[in-house]
């Protein structure tokens, strides 16, 4: 039978996680490119600056929902 390792990829710090393996790390890579690439559609499809926040910050807190409840089962 196998050994499971129990190394952890993130660790809690002051309410939120910093990576502290190569998986850690691996997981932001997606979520910065993520935050990124909402960024860019956010301010390139919209015509005003209210509508660019309606678009960017859900995006960008469903995103960090998505990477705080990976960080949490994973430390």
């Amino acid at each position: 039978m196998a050994k499971k390792r129990n190394q952890k990829w993130f660790k809690p710090v002051r309410g939120s996680y910093l990576p502290s393996s190569w998986q850690g790390w691996l997981c932001y890579l997606p979520y910065s490119a993520y935050l990124i690439f909402a960024l860019v559609v956010g301010l390139q499809g919209t015509n005003t600056a209210a509508k660019a926040v309606l678009f960017i910050l859900p995006n960008w807190v469903a995103a960090a929902a998505v990477m705080t409840w990976i960080a949490k089962h994973t430390s």
